[in-house]
C-alpha cells in the first residue's frame, strides 16, 4: 500500500482507474461489472484493479451465489486524498475505509496466538 504522491497521482490520472473506484464506491463490483461500467476490455480492467489493489485504494472480497458458487468482487476502499504543499515539499495523505477483512484476520490471529 503506497502513499507515494507520485503512485497515487498516477493511479488516480487513468480515467478507468477512477471510473472503477466509483463503480465499487457503493457496492461490491464483479470484475465483469467494472468492465461494462469501463466500457473496457476485461483485461485492461484487471490491471487497473491490479494497481488500485496495490496502493490500497481497491479491495477484493469473495462473494457466494446461491449456488454455492464464489467469485471475486471489488470494493473500493478510498475515501479521501490530500496533497500539502509545506517545507519539505508535497505531501500526500490517503484516508481509507476500514478493511473489515483486515480487523477479522488481525482478531483471528491474536484468539490463536493466545492458545499458544
Amino acid at each position: 500500500m503506497s502513499d507515494d504522491l507520485a503512485s497515487v497521482a498516477a493511479v488516480l490520472d487513468d480515467e478507468y482507474a477512477r471510473t472503477i473506484l466509483e463503480a465499487a464506491r457503493d457496492e461490491p463490483r464483479s470484475a465483469d461489472e467494472l468492465s461494462e461500467a469501463c466500457d473496457a476490455s476485461p483485461s485492461t480492467v484487471y490491471r487497473r484493479i491490479e494497481r488500485l489493489e496495490a496502493t490500497g485504494l481497491l479491495a477484493d472480497r469473495q462473494r457466494i451465489d446461491p449456488d454455492g458458487h464464489h467469485h471475486k468482487v471489488y470494493v473500493s476502499r478510498l475515501t479521501r486524498v490530500t496533497v500539502d504543499l509545506g517545507e519539505d515539499g508535497f505531501a500526500c495523505t490517503v484516508e481509507r475505509d476500514r478493511d473489515p477483512d483486515e480487523d477479522a484476520v488481525d482478531r483471528f490471529t491474536r484468539l490463536y496466538e493466545g492458545f499458544k
